[in-house]
This record gives structure tokens, C-alpha cells and sequence, in this order.
């Protein structure tokens, strides 16, 4: 759980996974779930071969088909009580503590919270809950929490000095040996 690497490319799930990736996080937006299947099997071959979880992105059915080990969704994506049901780890997305509170309730074994800095990738996201925003959803629930949302080597540690078990990153999955450093050293 210390560091998920979020890819929508093969090449960049193999070199965070030999850079010391814990979890290899699908992400393929808006496609069908049968693509999602398709073009997610190379990224379930290499979570497999390193000894990593393999997470998929908001599809519960494709995760099942992939035989993953989790999912992740958004607070408003369905599929959470099948995620259940079929025994996968369930991520749940939080930006508040009373979202991070719902997603327990819903039965979430670990919360992605963020985005803590801002990101390209969250546009239209809301601003960002900072560390004072992530430190207070890690003392609001007892299971692990996830840092997500401008992560990188300069301020992994930060979000796990702030309380989170681990940090998710996407445009920092390239740089995965020094985000995992810096997560290392801050869980000493």
C-alpha cells in the first residue's frame, strides 16, 4: 500500500513496478469494459510477475475479468457492493472527512484521498485538501489512507509524515524508485 502507481501505459506499470511500485493501478477512462479487459491484461501480467497488487480503475466487471485484486472508485461509481461480494479490495475516493467516513460505511478497505496538491489530472476536481485536509481525513478513519493528487519524491513524505499509509502518484509512476525512497524514509 505505500506506493500506487496509476498507468494507462504497459511500459510505465513495468518500470514502476521495478522501481518499487506496491500496487499497479489500471486507469482507463470512459472506455467499454471489454477494451478496458483487452488492454488491461499486459498491466495484470506485470503486477503479477513483481509480486505487486494490481488495482483497476473504476470497472468493477473488468477488475473481475482480470482477475485483480482490487478496485478503486469514485465516490458516486457503482459496482462497490459487487467489489464486496466478489472479495476484491476496494478503494474508495474521498476529498473531505465526511467523505472518507461514507466510504468506510460503504465498506472500503482503503481511501484515496485527495487531491492534496493541485494536478492535471483532477481539472475538475475541487481545490485541493492540502495536509491539513489529509491529515485530517488519516485521523478521522482507521483504515489506510492513500495520498493522491501532486505527489511526487519532493512531497511523498509529507503526505506520510501527515498520517496517510502510502501515496498514489500518475505523472510521477516514471520517477516510482524515488517517490518509494522518500515514502521509506519517512515510515522509518
Amino acid at each position: 500500500m505505500k506506493l500506487h502507481c496509476i498507468a494507462e501505459d504497459a511500459e510505465v506499470a513495468r518500470s514502476a513496478a521495478q522501481g518499487g511500485a506496491t500496487v499497479i493501478q489500471l486507469r482507463l477512462k470512459e472506455l467499454p469494459t471489454l477494451e478496458v479487459v483487452e488492454r488491461g491484461r499486459p498491466f495484470a501480467e506485470i503486477a503479477r510477475a513483481a509480486g505487486v497488487t494490481f488495482v483497476v480503475n473504476d470497472d468493477v466487471e473488468a477488475a473481475l475479468a482480470l482477475n485483480a485484486d482490487g478496485v478503486h472508485l469514485g465516490r458516486a461509481d457503482k459496482g462497490k457492493e459487487l467489489a464486496r461480494a466478489a472479495g476484491l479490495t476496494l478503494g474508495v475516493s474521498a476529498t473531505n472527512v465526511y467523505e472518507a467516513i461514507a466510504a468506510v460505511e460503504q465498506g472500503a478497505d482503503y481511501v484515496g484521498a485527495g487531491p492534496v496538491w493541485s494536478t492535471p489530472s483532477k481539472p475538475d476536481a475541487e481545490s485541493p485538501i492540502g495536509l491539513a485536509g489529509l491529515a485530517a481525513i488519516c485521523e478521522a478513519v482507521r483504515i489506510p489512507v492513500v495520498a493522491i493528487g501532486g505527489v511526487d519524491a519532493s512531497n511523498a513524505a509529507d503526505c506520510i509524515n501527515a498520517g496517510a499509509r502510502g501515496v498514489a502518484v500518475i505523472r510521477a509512476s516514471a520517477d516510482a524508485r524515488a517517490v518509494r525512497a522518500a515514502v521509506d524514509a519517512a515510515a522509518r
